[in-house]
């Protein structure tokens, strides 16, 4: 189980020249030692990343082309793995070459000013602590689905369905075992199509959304995140506390009451694809002034010059592409 995963079995190159279309060139994927056509890509039925759900993975996205704080993804992407049991080092060292490899080729055809989301995951070997899969693909960032929230702002409900408790597994654990986060989305759908579900953790604070952090402001206090321990840190929930920093804002980690939640000045979302995008409803009342807030503009604007490009104008222009590479 532990030699199907070196990265020369299949160059490129030789990936490239058998597609039969020029657009098949942005859909090469990595899989368990061979370069494939992403549509190509598939698991055995009974990999246990199918069959229980024991996925690792790490979501990044580009910025120019370039994968963004690789670094940190893969820092957690080890603790991850390490945490059920697989032997982490060779598994990051080919995950150091085998993203922005797989980034430069599924650039290849994009216009300049577009990005990619990037996906790399591992599943465990029922045998050892060796990785059954490694896998690693990219697709063009789906804009559409949050382009307008930069403006607009996002509409949440509080959900009555709970955060993973820690006792189940760590909330330092990155993993596809989301059933919760479906069921969330799927009960405030059904009261408000379009909104967004806000979990709680199981004493009833606030915890994340689905898939993305959460931050609250207030001018008297700043920034508050919940403390670390109670939820998956997210890589974005670093940047921003960076640029908060820089921009004098202060962040602390504190319990947050859903009380604190709807009468925050303003309410963050934050997450590797969307960055940062502010709520402006939760269970159908305005947060702060009902549109986003000054903190939010300051720090998008500080994200803009970071990383040299205007973020909301990019998901604009792109916006209305495929849902999916065809």
């Amino acid at each position: 189980m532990n030699a199907h995963w070196q990265t020369d079995n299949c160059p490129l190159a030789e990936v490239e020249r058998s597609s039969h279309t020029d657009r098949m060139n942005t859909e090469v994927a990595y899989l368990n030692g061979a370069w494939v056509p992403r549509d190509k890509l598939t698991l055995p039925i009974d990999d246990l990343g199918f069959t229980l759900g024991t996925t690792v993975v790490e979501r990044l996205r580009t910025f120019h082309g370039k994968p963004f704080r690789q670094q940190e993804h893969l820092k957690r992407m080890r603790q991850s793995l390490e945490i059920v049991g697989i032997e982490a080092s060779r598994v990051i060292n080919d995950l150091e070459e085998l993203i922005p490899k797989c980034a430069q080729h599924n650039t290849a055809s994009l216009d300049p000013a577009d990005d990619l989301a990037i996906v790399a995951f591992a599943t465990p070997s029922p045998l050892d602590n060796q990785p059954a899969s490694v896998c690693v693909y990219a697709e063009p960032l789906q804009f559409g689905a949050w382009a307008d929230a930069f403006s607009t702002g996002v509409s949440t409900w509080v959900s009555d369905v709970r955060q993973v408790p820690s006792n189940c597994w760590p909330a330092e654990l990155k993993c596809r075992s989301r059933m919760h986060y479906f069921l969330a989305d799927l009960a405030v759908r059904k009261q408000a199509p379009g909104d967004r579900a806000i979990l709680l953790d199981q004493e009833g604070y606030v915890g994340e959304s689905t898939n993305a952090n959460i931050l609250i402001y207030n001018p008297l206090e700043g920034l508050i995140s919940p403390p670390r321990d109670r939820i998956l840190q997210g890589v974005t929930l670093t940047v921003i506390e960076e640029l908060a920093a820089e921009q004098g804002i202060p962040l602390r980690q504190q319990l947050i009451t859903t009380d604190a939640l709807r009468e925050a000045a303003e309410v963050l979302l934050l997450s590797t694809s969307i960055c940062l995008l502010p709520v402006t409803r939760c269970d159908d009342q305005p947060i702060g002034t009902g549109a986003p807030g000054e903190v939010y503009h300051q720090l998008l604007a500080a994200w803009n010059d970071m990383v040299g490009m205007d973020i909301a104008t990019q998901a604009q222009r792109f916006a209305a592409r495929p849902a999916a590479l065809s």
